[in-house]
């Protein structure tokens, strides 16, 4: 269970990342945010997740991304039993290019 701190904190996270208005203001704001490792952990994921949701096999994924397949495993397990947001925004992301 998530404190009321906490939440209160991760709320307003949620309020800053939908006030980005481009690429640039985005890599400012995770630039401060998080560690090289931390931002690197989290990129390593998405790339990940969208693999996966391209029947990429783990093998493939191992290889193109230096990801475990625990790390595989769980990003897996997000996107059969999460809250479906990587899904929705790969779709937002696919017809913007």
């Amino acid at each position: 269970m998530i404190k009321k701190n906490d939440q209160e904190n991760i709320e307003y996270l949620y309020k800053l990342i939908l006030a980005i208005e481009s690429e640039e203001e985005c890599a400012a704001l995770f630039d401060d945010l998080c560690t090289k490792k931390e931002l690197a952990s989290i990129a390593q994921r998405a790339v990940v997740a969208k693999m996966l949701s391209e029947k990429c096999v783990y093998s493939k994924i191992v290889e193109e991304t230096g990801a475990s397949t625990a790390t595989i495993s769980r990003v897996n397990r997000f996107l059969s039993f999460g809250s479906g947001g990587y899904d929705k925004l790969f779709e937002k992301v696919k017809m913007k290019d």
